[in-house]
């Protein structure tokens, strides 16, 4: 399997900033794909999120954005979008094609220099570099910043990442890709065993349990450094 790319007509591309540790992913769908869309959360940051309405006059997305940075990293999908305009990708107004990009963002400005963003020319690499082969998973794109295990600050976190996989369900292709920034654990879903978050401290390879901790103390925010 190679993940998304396993969807016919889906192309995946990332660009990373491993000095200032972050990042953004272009998920291309250049012939034009029907979205819907679910936010949930308290912290959340989105643009051109109503696109995916059923009532919005546009019919399909081009690509979708997912980019480190917090809100400053919305501004790598303006790269994004130049890369399709170029290719003359998107909904047709008649003097010229607007590509419908919707992007979502993730905060990652803890964990390396603050004031490095993903930007436009950012967006623009990972519109370039997207293929229709593997996707590369890790440390890369919109998850080189990304973090789990946040209950008792970052230095107690670990690093996650961005993931993507395919199951086959008779004769459809169900896939899904997933930039993980998790205020909790992640949990092996068969065993319910941890797999990475929060530890007991700094330099340790045990986990403190989020949950367990949540039970027993107020916690800081996920923003915090301690």
């Amino acid at each position: 399997m190679k993940g998304l790319t396993d969807i016919a007509g889906i192309k995946v591309g990332h660009a990373s900033d491993y000095d200032g540790i972050t990042g953004c992913t272009a998920i291309l769908c250049e012939r034009g794909a029907v979205a819907g869309v679910d936010i949930r959360g308290g912290a959340t940051g989105t643009e051109e999120i109503d696109v995916m309405s059923p009532a919005h006059i546009t019919p399909h997305v081009h690509a979708i954005c997912l980019s480190g940075g917090s809100a400053f990293g919305l501004e790598a999908a303006s790269g994004v979008r130049r890369v399709l305009e170029q290719r003359r990708v998107g909904f047709g107004v008649g003097v010229t094609v607007v590509p419908i990009v919707p992007a979502a963002i993730l905060f990652d400005l803890g964990i390396g220099k603050s004031t490095a963003r993903p930007s436009r020319e950012m967006g623009e690499a990972a519109a370039s570099a997207a293929h229709d082969g593997k996707v590369e998973e890790g440390k890369i794109g919109a998850g080189t910043g990304a973090t789990c295990g946040k209950a008792l600050g970052l230095r107690n976190a670990m690093k996650a990442g961005i993931g993507t996989w395919t199951v086959e369900v008779g004769k459809a292709k169900v896939s899904a890709l997933a930039a993980v920034n998790a205020y909790g654990d992640i949990l092996d879903p068969a065993t319910g065993r941890i797999l990475a978050g929060a530890r007991v401290s700094p330099d340790s390879k045990e986990f403190a349990d989020t949950v367990k901790v949540m039970k027993q103390r107020v916690l800081a925010g996920s923003f915090a450094r301690q």
